[in-house]
């Protein structure tokens, strides 16, 4: 099992910044990939980022270089830094983490922190 804390949302204005970060802790050492979703009410949860072991990021095609995503040095923590901030990012956000164990992925979910950007 993998246990997920999340931190750091909270009320922006448009065009300011946040950090949120997620701490991992449990059987950390069999995950491949961490990263964070967001979710809308009426809406599906979407990707945002993701960070491998390796240090390989992916992102949604939609952020256009907004958001980053880092790890730790202890590598069982991650970040997302926000910049710019819109409305429209305006969502609950996910970390994930997955793990692999005898090839069968497991997917892992905080609880949730509220990002609220106002305009």
């Amino acid at each position: 099992q993998v246990q997920l804390v999340e931190s750091g949302g909270g009320l922006v204005q448009a065009g300011g910044s946040l950090r949120l970060s997620c701490a991992a802790s449990g059987r950390i050492g069999s995950i491949v990939a961490m990263g964070w979703y967001r979710q809308v009410p009426g809406k599906q949860r979407e990707l945002v980022a993701t960070i491998t072991s390796g240090g390989y990021t992916n992102y949604a095609d939609f952020l256009k270089g907004q958001f980053t995503i880092s790890r730790g040095d202890a590598k069982n923590t991650v970040y997302l830094q926000m910049n710019s901030l819109k409305p429209e990012d305006t969502a609950v956000y996910y970390c994930n983490a997955r793990e692999v164990i005898l090839g069968l992925p497991y997917n892992y979910w905080g609880q949730g922190t509220q990002v609220t950007v106002s305009s």
